[in-house]
């Protein structure tokens, strides 16, 4: 089975957020089950081009509405991230540095989309599916059945995973010039509030559409940025299917990433030797339980709860608890956060910006990690902690609430609030600290975490039978 996975993110080519880290690990764990998984990415120039060895496999000129443009597809020669990797590069429009955040980024996703059929109808290629991620790839499902210039490709099951609902790439009605020979007839199918949407258009379009986690399927219908009543009518399309991670980039046992490698076996050990490195590091007292945040700050991340709560904790608990804060992102919280520091500086420390090896270190070396979001679709974080031993302070939302059991239910490990706000947030970390004096039930707690299983293997079989089942319908 030929599978193309179409994003904006690809970890470790580019990365900006959790889309990268699935689409970095899912195809893998397809290859591994036997599947022709490939991912096709837009060009960076970013470090990992840079060091990596790329053929052309293919070059061609495509329009853009009046504009012509040469493309060229790119294919990484080793297959090292363990399975196929193809970048769309287009000089002056798709070979820049960030991902994100160019004037004429609808530009871009749209010309990268366009680029990416024309060279699968021009090369003759018929994959079995095509799996988009995102908006930046949505509207591939309305080309592929729409227009006249792949009509060869009409029949291609589509996947659409939606990993995050409150971003639809909506653009002016202006950019339908850019499309490539629609039936115009269709065209209300691009359309969501008077805008050409092409996330409305990929779950209108698509075979079937996933979300990143169980609950976040049925929260589309309440929260979506406008979507919901889609979301609502195109139900019987969806599927949650929960996320899984990389079991070999985030094992405690082999990291190279920490500073002392441990397992389910030496669990005390390994976490003291790297809360001691990571407290060292901060200027903070290993003896104290140690809070922390890993993330963008963020209002879906409710970021901009961390300041009150942390100070009001501080003050309820002074002299108990530690903070540790690793994030960046909207400058009025980076700001509050900072201020902190100059406040508290014997009991809580921030890094802003994002250091993958310093996420590494915090996932190993702290004892609790804090994740009052407001929208969590999925969530990976709470999980690479579960695998460090690390207990997860969340929000009960999305995929937070599907892999987070609060440890006062029955078999449970970690601690669930209900509502992002500064009360449930300090009345959690004031369970954890309680939860801390009790070393003999943390320590079993960790065990328990350590024991379960988030790999991409169970997911990876989900979507290959719903791969199989829409392969036969169509």
């Amino acid at each position: 089975m030929r599978i193309y996975h179409l994003s904006a993110e690809c970890f470790p080519v580019a990365k900006v957020g959790g889309l990268a880290d699935v689409v970095g690990a899912l195809p893998k764990y397809q290859v591994a089950a036997g599947l022709q998984a490939a991912v096709v990415l837009p060009y960076y120039d970013r470090k990992f081009t840079r060091e990596h060895e790329f053929e052309t496999v293919f070059q061609g000129l495509t329009l853009l509405g009046t504009r012509r443009l040469y493309f060229e597809i790119l294919k990484e020669k080793t297959n090292a991230l363990g399975f196929e990797l193809f970048l769309v590069k287009i000089p002056g429009l798709i070979d820049r540095q960030e991902v994100y955040c160019y004037p004429d980024e609808t530009d871009q996703f749209i010309a990268y989309q366009i680029a990416f059929l024309d060279w699968i109808n021009w090369s003759g290629q018929t994959p079995d599916i095509i799996h988009c991620h995102d908006h930046h790839s949505g509207l591939v499902p309305f080309l592929l059945k729409f227009s006249n210039a792949y009509k060869r490709l009409a029949n291609i099951p589509t996947v659409f995973t939606i990993h995050n609902g409150q971003y639809h790439g909506a653009t002016g009605w202006e950019k339908l010039s850019y499309l490539p020979d629609v039936d115009l007839t269709k065209t209300g199918l691009l359309d969501w509030a008077g805008a050409l949407n092409p996330l409305a258009t990929a779950v209108k379009c698509c075979s079937a559409y996933t979300t990143v986690s169980p609950s976040y399927l049925n929260e589309l219908t309440i929260n979506s940025n406008g979507l919901e009543y889609l979301f609502y009518v195109e139900g019987y399309k969806g599927q949650g299917i929960l996320n899984g991670i990389d079991t070999d980039v985030w094992n405690p046992a082999t990291d190279k990433l920490i500073a002392s490698k441990y397992s389910a076996t030496r669990i005390t050990q390994g976490k003291n030797k790297n809360k001691a490195a990571l407290c060292q590091r901060f200027g903070l007292s290993t003896e104290l339980p140690l809070v922390v945040f890993i993330g963008r700050l963020v209002g879906e991340k409710g970021a901009d709860l961390l300041a009150p709560a942390i100070e009001r904790s501080l003050q309820e608990h002074y002299g108990r608890v530690n903070f540790l804060m690793l994030g960046a992102g909207d400058k009025n919280t980076e700001a509050q956060l900072l201020a902190l520091k100059e406040k508290y500086p014997e009991h809580y420390n921030v890094f802003i910006g994002y250091d993958e090896a310093l996420a590494h270190l915090f996932y190993a070396g702290a004892d609790f990690l804090l994740m009052p979001s407001r929208v969590e679709p999925c969530g990976l974080n709470q999980m690479y902690s579960l695998r460090y031993g690390t207990l997860p302070i969340v929000r009960s939302t999305g995929g937070l609430k599907d892999t987070v059991k609060d440890f006062g239910d029955k078999g449970g490990y970690g601690i669930r609030f209900n509502q992002a706000n500064v009360d449930d947030i300090c009345y959690s970390i004031s369970r954890a600290i309680v939860l801390y004096d009790d070393m003999p039930r943390l320590q079993k707690l960790r065990k328990t975490m350590m024991a379960l299983d988030h790999s991409w293997d169970r997911s990876a079989a989900e979507y290959v039978t719903l791969y199989n089942r829409i392969i036969t319908a169509s």
